[in-house]
């Protein structure tokens, strides 16, 4: 009887943590033009290779055509029925946004789905929630985001930062890549992600020489404006810093394959070459620049679809 007394505890620890779930929403919006289009809906693929081993998730992911307002709210409306308070829900919109001065809006075909209507639905949501928005002019929707239990993370400081983002291509980069985990506890939070994704596009401007034109930001206090770096005299991060993203021994087989790393490190060259053509199209003849963005575009379709196998 005294065992039976002893293992009642531990089984009861173990069945309270069974219940505790993860949701994942990751959706790739319109690109506007092939490149971008390509790139978004790659990232969202990586995303969900990523996740799709984590314990516990539930990982959906939305792109091109499927990437409407009336699939995000159905998504979003399933969330708010099956999570619970214990659970953890983030939500990854990749893709270009605008900014009105009235409200942010997340471009998808069809009509596009503004802040106002976002926070509607996640309000719905019991769950912890982490909001990533790697889009343009998403800093404009951290107003009306914010709330407790909520961190938000935009790729730019402002409505006005209204230039294609590389966020997400760091964000994704930060769970696959065993440096994002700066405590060494084999977790990548949504605060260790940030500040890994936040630092990598940073550099990548730096090291491209271009002037930045995107400033990410964070806010999990509820209240006041997002910020560029948590600490504890501001308050910020302390929520961020308890959301789990990943655990990397669940996908450490991709991580520690020499040919997939291969290929994401030739991914990252297609990008990071990609972006470099973008900037030197005004000065390029437009045949040129066609051809050499053509040439390009398909091989990262061709390494895409050998990371997806």
């Amino acid at each position: 009887m005294r065992t039976l007394i002893r293992l009642a505890p531990i089984a009861l620890a173990l069945a309270v943590g069974a219940r505790a779930e993860s949701f994942y929403l990751n959706v790739a919006g319109l690109g506007g033009e092939e490149q971008y289009e390509q790139r978004f809906s790659g990232w969202a693929s990586d995303l969900a290779k990523l996740l799709k081993n984590e314990p516990g998730a539930k990982v959906e992911t939305l792109s091109g055509k499927d990437a409407t307002k009336a699939n995000i709210e159905a998504k979003l409306r399933s969330i708010a029925q099956q999570s619970k308070p214990d659970d953890t829900f983030v939500l990854m919109l990749m893709g270009h946004g605008t900014y009105d001065d009235i409200d942010y809006k997340f471009n998808i075909p069809g009509t596009d789905i503004s802040a106002f209507e976002l926070g509607a639905l996640l309000d719905k949501i019991p769950a912890r929630q982490a909001v990533i928005l790697a889009t343009s002019s998403s800093g404009a929707a951290i107003p009306t985001l914010q709330k407790a239990k909520r961190v938000v993370i935009t790729a730019t400081k402002s409505g006005t930062e209204k230039n294609a983002t590389i966020f997400a291509r760091f964000w994704v980069e930060a769970l696959r890549d065993p440096g994002a985990d700066t405590d060494k506890n084999e977790v990548v939070t949504a605060l260790e992600a940030f500040e890994y994704a936040q630092l990598k596009t940073k550099n990548y401007f730096e090291t491209q020489k271009h002037l930045a034109t995107e400033n990410s930001l964070i806010e999990d206090t509820g209240k006041g404006d997002g910020v560029k770096a948590a600490s504890s005299e501001n308050g910020e991060g302390l929520l961020a810093k308890r959301i789990n993203i990943l655990h990397l021994g669940s996908v450490a087989s991709i991580v520690n394959n020499p040919e997939k790393q291969k290929l994401l490190k030739r991914k990252d060259e297609l990008e990071t070459a990609i972006d470099e053509l973008k900037y030197r199209k005004a000065a390029m003849e437009s045949t040129q620049y066609r051809r050499q963005l053509q040439q390009m575009l398909l091989e990262l379709a061709q390494v895409q679809g050998e990371l997806d196998k």
